[in-house]
């Protein structure tokens, strides 16, 4: 979605450092000194300016504290302010998540804090990579379901509390599996860069990273302890000044997992289509995506069916495009027919270009156009079919073969839903 990033000190338009896809051409400086200056500009005549369309591209302004500006250009023309909003959200609250939100406010040195964000790259880049994960998208923790859940959760909590924690997760191929009570307490924005910051960091048995949590605690710092439990297998532990690294790698990890091995490899065996095999969905679905809103839970999949089913249903759609339509359907319809889901920056954090600490004034495509609540919303395509709805606290968002008629696509996905949800596992 974004080809381009752009992130400078609001004061003096300085330059703090520029992201870009490996597959287009960095713009030149007087370009970015051109975006920044009409936006500068716009705010010294009480404009604020949001977003503009180009030819070919769409960007996006976005003020942090009135210390932070961020500028985002997207080749894609279909992509709502909304989700260029979230995504810019997503990548100020890494640089948070890794240097402190007082860091950003208050900049002493720009070419010490330039040096420092060098450490948030990597979150970010993963961030501007087309992903098989779908939390960026919908501000919750991308989750699995499996039926070890009940054990693996009793071991987790033991590991945890030895480790003199209350918020730990297991990640299995980056998708939280269990996590402690605490861990769900959490925002959506945090567990997911939580979970992402996991996956980045570099191959290593053992991790000990300083992290901020963005809403919880952007000034005073925590130990995010990292474990690779197996291959594609992890536990992640916050904790304060103790216990030590050595300490729970060499005294606590062994014990409380060994027993669990069988366990975390049958999780680790159906992480691709995210819950038990058991589980069965019509044949004509070819992915899906679950939210829980309020736990901020996001169960997504376009690995439904078994090889062979999947392959017979959906040869005329590669997996990478299943994916892509499957986010492009629920961005589509998220903000615009459905009401946004939560996990979005909180007013306060963001400044409006105007320095007066109000929100941003971004139009968001606002669903209260309509003049009923919608609970339903179906697409058709050529080769495809996409259907949604909202049960209670749920979300799902079903993408089907051609072949499925149009009338069975609700009864379907509410069976998927039922199917999913009715043991409580998600």
């Amino acid at each position: 979605m974004a080809a381009y990033l752009f992130c400078l000190t609001t004061g003096g338009g300085v330059p703090l450092f520029t992201r870009s896809k490996p597959d287009v051409k960095p713009l030149p400086y007087p370009v970015i000194g051109s975006l920044n200056g009409v936006h500068m500009f716009g705010a010294n005549h009480d404009a604020n300016l949001v977003s503009t369309t180009t030819e070919h591209t769409k960007l996006l302004w976005r003020v942090y504290h009135d210390s932070i500006t961020l500028i985002v250009v997207s080749v894609d023309k279909r992509a709502s302010d909304s989700q260029l909003q979230r995504f810019l959200d997503n990548v100020f609250n890494s640089m948070v998540l890794l240097l402190g939100l007082d860091e950003l406010i208050t900049i002493k040195n720009v070419e010490r804090l330039k040096r420092d964000l060098r450490s948030c790259y990597r979150l970010i880049d993963c961030l501007m990579e087309s992903s098989e994960m779908y939390g960026d998208a919908t501000g919750c923790v991308d989750v699995m379901v499996c039926h070890e859940q009940p054990i693996l959760q009793d071991y987790l909590d033991s590991f945890v509390n030895s480790a003199d924690s209350t918020f730990g997760c297991l990640l299995v191929s980056g998708k939280v599996a269990v996590a402690t009570t605490k861990w769900w307490d959490l925002t959506g924005q945090e567990m997911f860069l939580l979970s992402m910051l996991a996956r980045v960091l570099p191959p290593g048995s053992s991790k000990d990273i300083p992290v901020y949590l963005p809403h919880g605690s952007p000034n005073v710092p925590h130990r995010l302890l990292n474990f690779q439990i197996i291959q594609g297998v992890e536990v992640c532990v916050l904790c304060g000044p103790t216990p030590s690294l050595t300490e729970v790698e060499t005294e606590l990890l062994d014990r409380y997992w060994r027993p669990s091995m069988e366990s975390l490899r049958a999780c680790l065996r159906i992480h691709l289509r995210g819950f038990p095999s058991n589980i069965t969905v019509h044949i004509g679905v070819l992915g899906l995506i679950i939210l829980n809103v309020e736990l901020h839970k996001c169960l997504g999949t376009v690995h439904p069916l078994s090889s062979e089913e999947s392959q017979k249903q959906g040869k005329n759609l590669s997996i990478a495009r299943r994916r892509d339509i499957l986010r492009a359907f629920y961005q589509s319809v998220t903000g615009t027919v459905f009401p946004p889901t939560p996990g979005a920056t909180p007013p306060e954090v963001v400044e409006n270009g105007h320095g007066d600490g109000l929100a941003s004034e971004s139009p968001v495509e606002p669903h209260t156009e309509f003049v009923h609540s919608a609970l339903d919303t179906y697409m058709i395509g050529e080769d495809h079919k996409c259907y949604a709805t909202r049960e209670g606290l749920y979300q799902i968002y079903v993408l089907f073969s051609k072949d499925v008629p149009k009338y069975a696509l609700r009864s379907i996905s509410m069976t998927t839903l039922s199917a999913l949800t009715k043991d409580k596992l998600f």
